[in-house]
C-alpha cells in the first residue's frame, strides 16, 4: 500500500544568485486531490455519493471533510456523522487510497440534500470554491446573523497576522502555504491550519472545531492570510463566527455578506494599520474620525 502522503516533498532545485548558481533541495507544499464521499441510509436503501474533489495540501484531511460538509449545510454538527474515514473500496488503487474521504451519516438523517453541491465537483486550491452561489442560497438555508456580544481592541487585531504567522510551520519550510487561525479577543491562538488553498485550510479549521463540538464560535475571530472571499465569510458564518480578518482585500460579495450576516470584517490587516468593512462596532479603537 502507498505511504501516507505528507504536507511536504523534497525536489531538487538551481538556485541562482548573481553569478553563482548552487544545486540543492528543497522543501515543496504537497498538493494533492482529495475526494469528499457522502454515504447515507433511506430506509432499507444505502447510498454514496462524491460531492466535491478539491487540491489540498494532505493533513488534517477529515477535518476539512468535515468543515466542508458543514459550510454547505449537509451537517450540523458532530452527532450527524456516523463516521469519517478514508476510501478502502477494493477497487480504489493503492496510490488513491488517502485521497478519498467518505463521510457517513448518522441513519437517522435519511437522504440529504445535495442538489446545491452540484458546483463544487472540482474545486482547485488556487480559487478555492466556484460557482453561482450567492447571498440568497444561504438565506434559503435558513442561516441567521452572527449574534454575539464580542468585542476586540485594534491593539489586538494589530498582532494577529504575526501570531497567526508565527504557527505556519509548514509555511516556514516552503513558502507556498495558506493559513486560518482562530483567536480569543486576547489575542490568545486557539487553533490553526494550513493548506495550499485559503478556503481548504478555513475547512480544516471549523472541521476540528465541529469534530470538538465547539461550535458555534461565537467568542473567537478568525484570521486568515490572503484575501477575503464571499465563500470564507459564508463558511464563518455557518459556524457562527462573528469577526473575519485578513492581510488582503475582501471582495465586494464578501463585504455584502458580512453586512447581511452580522459579521465583523476586516481587510489589509498589516503593521498597525486595516480597513473595518463591515461591523465596525465589534472593534474598541480610541481613534479620532477623520
Amino acid at each position: 500500500m502507498r505511504d501516507r502522503p505528507g504536507g511536504t516533498v523534497r525536489a531538487r532545485v538551481h538556485a541562482l544568485d548573481g553569478g553563482s548558481e548552487i544545486v540543492r533541495r528543497d522543501d515543496l507544499a504537497t498538493e494533492e486531490p482529495l475526494e469528499i464521499r457522502v454515504s447515507w441510509r433511506s430506509g432499507e436503501a444505502s447510498a454514496t455519493r462524491t460531492v466535491a474533489v478539491t487540491m489540498r495540501t494532505p493533513g488534517a484531511d477529515f477535518d476539512l471533510a468535515a468543515g466542508f460538509l458543514h459550510g454547505e449545510g449537509v451537517i450540523a454538527g458532530p452527532d450527524d456523522l456516523a463516521r469519517i474515514a478514508y476510501c478502502t473500496d477494493a477497487d480504489l488503487g493503492a496510490e488513491q487510497r488517502y485521497n478519498v474521504v467518505t463521510a457517513s451519516l448518522r441513519a437517522s438523517l435519511g437522504e440529504p440534500d445535495l442538489g446545491g453541491l452540484e458546483r463544487h465537483f472540482f474545486t482547485s486550491s488556487a480559487c478555492g470554491v466556484c460557482g453561482k452561489a450567492s447571498i440568497e442560497s444561504l438565506r434559503a438555508r435558513r442561516l441567521v446573523a452572527v449574534h454575539s456580544g464580542l468585542r476586540i481592541d485594534a491593539s489586538v487585531l494589530f498582532g494577529l497576522p504575526d501570531a497567526l504567522s508565527g504557527a505556519q510551520g509548514l509555511f516556514a519550510r516552503t513558502g507556498g502555504l495558506h493559513a486560518a487561525g482562530l483567536f480569543t479577543v486576547d489575542g490568545e491562538l486557539v487553533a490553526a491550519r494550513e493548506d495550499v488553498g485559503r478556503h481548504n485550510a478555513v475547512d480544516k479549521l471549523i472541521g476540528w472545531a465541529l469534530l470538538e463540538g465547539r461550535l458555534p464560535l461565537r467568542d473567537l475571530v478568525l484570521m486568515v492570510s490572503g484575501r477575503t472571499s464571499y465563500e470564507i465569510v459564508q463558511k464563518a458564518v455557518a459556524a457562527g463566527v462573528p469577526a473575519v480578518c485578513a492581510v488582503s482585500a475582501p471582495s465586494s460579495l464578501a463585504v455584502a455578506m458580512a453586512e447581511e450576516f452580522g459579521v465583523t470584517l476586516v481587510g489589509f490587516l498589516r503593521g498597525r494599520r486595516c480597513n473595518i468593512y463591515a461591523g465596525r462596532d465589534r472593534v474598541a479603537a480610541p481613534v479620532a474620525v477623520r
